[in-house]
């Protein structure tokens, strides 16, 4: 009898112990680091009560999603007289504040976002938020709190805000890979300055590139001396090679100015798209609108929380989307793939064995007709990670595996051999673009980074060696007093760099500590 006392003892007291240990690893995993495990943690306590039994009736998930979805007011500096080029130009039409304020006055938008964590993390576009000096956010519940922007990703057009709350509603993140042609959406947002408004309508198409994100981060801005050139041989400038990702989720649901930013929510009231643009002649809903796919805003937010930055991993090719119009020219019998017209030196396609001419006919086992079925599926991996592509070369399909590179290993390699000057406050050598620089990128301005120092600013933030920056806090510079002179003039309290890297265009955000 007592050796059964004792053994039953023993079992209570290694139970309880179990027990309390897994509370405590529960508990002390609470918080969650990337959005993803925030979100598993708040809908394992807050499961999501919605079902679609089929009919169209989207009153559940309506009543779900609602109060997840903020309105966010931004104000903007003045801009000075002549100033007709702002980037927020492109994107204007999807606030809600209509045209341009007298130049004397402050400039007032507006638009929408997402809450994706009860510590108040919000998704929304970068165009919502870029170069405000004020970003407000309205809770559902009418209260007014100020957002820091945690960092934003040009490429995508999304961007990070937090505010200082807890307890807030959260928004449930599906799956944009099941997202299916002819499903039923909801479109939810603040259009027009009205307050939360949804809108219904079908996925219409997806993996759609509509040249919005591409045209904003290219812009059209030329140099007084460049349009002289232009004037006099009518050679137009060079411009950066187009590093913007879009595979819209395409929509019949009336998106309006003021949705940029809400949520584009299946049936089930789980969020699958960030709404970004409208396809429109007048501006307003004409009826087609498009989201980001969550899937892809996902990895941007995480490597925003992580790094403050977005860290991409490339392919290293250049490549033309085949189709019966073009395939004469490019002299082949294909119709459909991507043709790679080069092959970037040193890049993780060349290390792999592909060529000019090849055709990249499949991405991990699935079909590619066009460009965003590429750039979508690169876009959500890393550096270092893998990538099976199918090659078609010379009538016989083969598989590589291709090991995705980071930035600075597929584009510009600073040949600049001036030792410059360092700014302590970076942690970073700089020193001004060469004239065969700004040449060969097509460039009026700019500093290369020629040196980094181990455990400061850029070495923290995985900034690289090699980078052009051509701007700094939005302010344009050529040398180093320039950034010096620009560091200090930061929005809330975030250092931006934007220049060149791998070829095309970047933009690092990093706290001013």
């Amino acid at each position: 009898m007592k050796k059964i006392l004792g053994i039953t003892f023993l079992a209570a007291l290694i139970g309880g112990a179990a027990a309390i240990g897994g509370y405590k690893i529960f508990e002390n995993n609470q918080t969650g680091s990337t959005i993803s495990e925030k979100q598993q943690l708040y809908f394992a306590n807050n499961p999501l009560k919605v079902s679609s039994t089929g009919e169209v009736n989207f009153v559940q998930a309506a009543a779900a999603v609602s109060p997840g979805v903020v309105h966010i007011k931004t104000t903007y500096a003045a801009p000075s007289r002549g100033d007709n080029n702002s980037q927020m130009d492109i994107f204007r039409d999807f606030f809600g504040g209509g045209g341009r304020s007298m130049p004397s006055a402050p400039r007032a938008a507006s638009g929408s976002g997402v809450i994706i964590s009860a510590d108040g993390y919000i998704i929304t576009n970068n165009h919502v938020v870029e170069n405000a000096e004020k970003v407000e956010v309205v809770l559902t519940d009418r209260r007014k709190v100020q957002a820091t922007v945690v960092g934003r990703d040009p490429n995508t057009d999304l961007a990070l805000i937090k505010v200082n709350a807890t307890g807030l509603p959260v928004v449930k993140m599906g799956n944009s890979d099941q997202v299916q042609v002819g499903e039923w959406v909801l479109a939810i947002g603040f259009p027009l300055d009205l307050q939360t408004t949804v809108t219904a309508g079908i996925v219409s198409a997806k993996a759609r590139s509509i040249g919005i994100i591409g045209r904003e981060q290219q812009g059209d801005q030329i140099t007084e001396e460049e349009y002289q050139e232009y004037q006099r041989t009518g050679k137009r400038p060079k411009q950066a090679a187009n590093t913007s990702i879009e595979a819209f989720i395409q929509t019949d649901a009336a998106i309006n100015p003021g949705n940029s930013g809400g949520a584009l929510v299946n049936a089930n009231g789980e969020l699958i798209g960030i709404n970004s643009a409208i396809a429109s002649q007048s501006g307003y809903n004409q009826g087609y609108g498009f989201a980001i796919p969550i899937n892809l805003a996902r990895k941007v937010v995480d490597d925003i929380m992580k790094y403050g930055s977005v860290k991409r991993g490339y392919i290293g090719v250049s490549f033309v989307p085949l189709s019966a119009d073009n395939s004469k020219e490019i002299k082949t019998t294909e119709i459909t793939g991507l043709y790679v017209n080069d092959v970037v030196a040193g890049g993780g396609a060349a290390a792999a064995g592909l060529k000019a001419g090849d055709v990249i006919k499949k991405v991990d086992g699935v079909t590619i007709y066009d460009s965003p079925d590429l750039q979508e599926k690169i876009g959500r991996l890393n550096p270092g990670d893998k990538v099976k592509l199918t090659i078609l070369r010379n009538g016989e399909l083969k598989d590589y595996s291709v090991t995705l590179k980071g930035e600075a290993s597929v584009g510009i390699v600073a040949n600049n051999t001036t030792k410059g000057a360092t700014i302590e406050k970076l942690g970073a050598t700089i020193a001004p673009v060469t004239p065969a620089q700004k040449s060969k990128y097509g460039l009026s301005n700019g500093v290369v980074v020629t040196g980094i120092t181990e455990g400061k600013a850029f070495d923290n933030y995985g900034i690289p060696k090699g980078l052009i920056i051509t701007k700094v806090n939005g302010i344009s510079v050529s040398s180093v007093a320039d950034v010096e002179k620009a560091l200090p003039q930061t929005r809330n309290n975030m250092i931006s760099i934007s220049g060149l890297d791998g070829g095309g265009t970047f933009n690092y955000n990093f706290p001013d500590k």
